[in-house]
């Protein structure tokens, strides 16, 4: 009989109250929330539903206002900045909507940036690889397609070997069969690398490909369904 997965994601009563002035919008309200490790979870609602808020607080990039959050031993709510800076550094990698590359580099380039401060980088033309890209290593992003710019931001965004990815919007800039691409490579580095996978959409058709999909909607986290079984994106349509 296997072990129970670790979790490695536990956030109880999580919220977050952004304040200008006098006024107080509340963006998420008393999450409470378990992921495990190797998870693929999609994060599906509306805009304004709190997916990203909550996805950017998973990723230290904003602290909670209530409730816990922890990454394995991790406190996430109690974390200064340097720490979260570390959390960032060692643990998470991010995949954007826009790709975020820079244009005077190559491809192979803006995937070397993370290896300095990655502890353990696999060598980049394995990241390249992985994302189906050597053969336009040499390229700048301005000859490349916008699904192209995409895998080289998530070949940067894996080449430190993170235990997280998340991806925000991932294929929201791409066309249908871009997209599909685009997610096909996401699943593979979750299936072949073991990597914890959070995508958020508002594309509930994605929802297919996750083990979970935890549903949004004004801040609130309304249900969570296990998928019977994950869909490869060929199957998808919408």
């Amino acid at each position: 009989m296997s072990a129970d997965p670790l979790t490695v994601f536990h956030a109880r009563g999580l919220g977050k109250t952004y304040r200008a002035g006098d006024v107080a919008v509340v963006a998420l309200r008393d999450v409470d929330l378990d992921i495990v490790a190797g998870e693929f979870m999609v994060l599906l609602g509306p805009s304004g539903s709190g997916k990203s808020t909550l996805l950017n607080i998973l990723g230290g990039l904003e602290v909670a206002s209530t409730g816990s959050l922890t990454y394995l031993d991790h406190d996430l709510v109690a974390a200064n900045d340097d720490q979260l800076t570390r959390y960032r550094r060692d643990h998470v990698g991010f995949v954007f909507q826009f790709y975020n590359l820079i244009p005077s580099l190559t491809a192979y380039e803006n995937v070397a940036l993370v290896t300095d401060i990655a502890a353990n980088p696999m060598p980049i033309d394995d990241a390249l690889e992985r994302v189906a890209l050597s053969a336009r290593r040499d390229h700048f992003p301005s000859q490349l397609s916008g699904g192209e710019q995409q895998r080289v931001a998530i070949a940067r965004a894996i080449v430190k070997r993170p235990e997280v990815l998340l991806c925000d919007e991932p294929t929201g800039a791409l066309d249908y069969a871009t997209g599909k691409l685009v997610l096909d490579v996401i699943a593979r580095i979750n299936r072949e690398l073991g990597t914890t996978v959070l995508v958020i959409t508002h594309n509930a058709a994605i929802a297919g490909m996750a083990d979970r999909v935890a549903y949004l909607a004004d801040g609130r986290l309304q249900k969570i369904e296990r998928n019977a079984r994950r869909m490869a994106s060929t199957e998808l349509s919408w």
